[in-house]
């Protein structure tokens, strides 16, 4: 029987080193293919949801889990080969994993958020996020105004339910769920969070980065860019220090400095030419920029509904006994 027990025990630690040397292999395969990954957060998300995840993200990434003592000590194994993974060490903690691609990352992020769950506040837990019950009918019975009065929520009956009066702000991000809390989301049927994996930080080529890179748009970096370059020509032009950005704005401002000195002297360029006219007969530019006249704006909308006469017949007068030759 002791022998048995031995086999018996001697089989559990093969399957054991077996597993652990295929997550190794698994986990530095995995390294050495993919370019990318997102390190995420599986708190709160159960087999069936990882399975969905899974799913969704097949072709296009690979989802792997597993103790973070192993993850760091198959990491150590290929830092020789390749030290910039070493950045990955500092962010193996809590109940992680990793989501390893060679495609678009925004793409890919899309599809993990697309996956997360509804679910109910639980007693105990913290919230992720605010949670507000909206003003409007419950669809509770009057004999539960008392519950909400305790929770100091202004109500009224209408139409034979409860109608709260306004929105209530429940509770905050970071707040533990009380029961009273939970009881109330409950009854209203009010799944207020949502769980599923949640990408801490990304790495890309060597390179660690947050998530919310991401969000980051091609319009948000033109107008940082323009910013930029607006506080740039600024500063270039209060010091006196030419830049590519500064440049258009000096010679903007040179030839306002030329048209003004053209002003002041008999010296004429094209561009003045104008300006000058309409100095030396303010009179013709006042009348070139005044609107038309009450009769003249009438005139021609008294001649548009008038209409013009008929010509009347001309009389024949007959020979008037001379004409213009004689």
């Amino acid at each position: 029987m002791a022998e048995a027990g031995e086999i018996q025990g001697d089989d559990k630690k093969a399957q054991k080193f077996a597993r652990k040397s295929a997550f190794f292999t698994r986990l530095q395969e995995y390294l050495e293919k993919y370019p990318k990954a997102f390190i995420v957060q599986a708190d709160n998300v159960g087999s069936a949801q990882m399975q969905r995840i899974r799913k969704s993200l097949r072709g296009k990434a690979v989802v792997l889990m597993g103790k973070n003592t192993m993850m760091r000590k198959a990491i150590r194994m290929v830092l020789e080969s390749n030290p910039k993974l070493e950045k990955l060490l500092g962010h193996i903690y809590g109940n992680i994993g990793f989501i390893f691609t060679d495609a678009d990352l925004v793409e890919v992020r899309k599809i993990i958020n697309d996956n997360r769950v509804g679910a109910p506040a639980k007693a105990g837990a913290i919230a992720p996020c605010d949670v507000t019950v909206p003003a409007g009918p419950t669809g509770m019975e009057p004999s539960q105004t008392s519950f909400l009065q305790a929770l100091n929520i202004a109500s009224k009956i209408a139409k034979g339910q409860i109608e709260i009066l306004s929105d209530v702000p429940l509770l905050k991000k970071g707040d533990r769920v009380g029961q009273s809390e939970a009881t109330l989301l409950a009854k209203l049927s009010i799944r207020p969070f949502s769980y599923g994996l949640e990408t801490r930080v990304i790495y890309d080529n060597g390179s660690i980065y947050d998530a919310a890179v991401l969000d980051v748009t091609f319009d948000d970096i033109v107008k940082r860019f323009q910013s930029a370059a607006s506080n740039i020509a600024a500063i270039s032009l209060e010091i006196g220090y030419p830049t590519y950005v500064s440049v258009p704005h000096s010679m903007v401002n040179a030839f306002k400095n030329i048209i003004g000195v053209s002003l002041e002297t008999d010296y004429t360029i094209k561009e003045a030419e104008k300006i000058k006219a309409y100095l030396a007969n303010p009179g013709a530019f006042a009348a070139a920029a005044a609107p038309a006249g009450p009769a003249a704006a009438a005139a021609p909308a008294a001649a548009a509904g008038k209409k013009a006469p008929e010509p009347e017949p001309e009389e024949d007068d007959g020979p008037m006994g001379f004409d213009m030759f004689g």
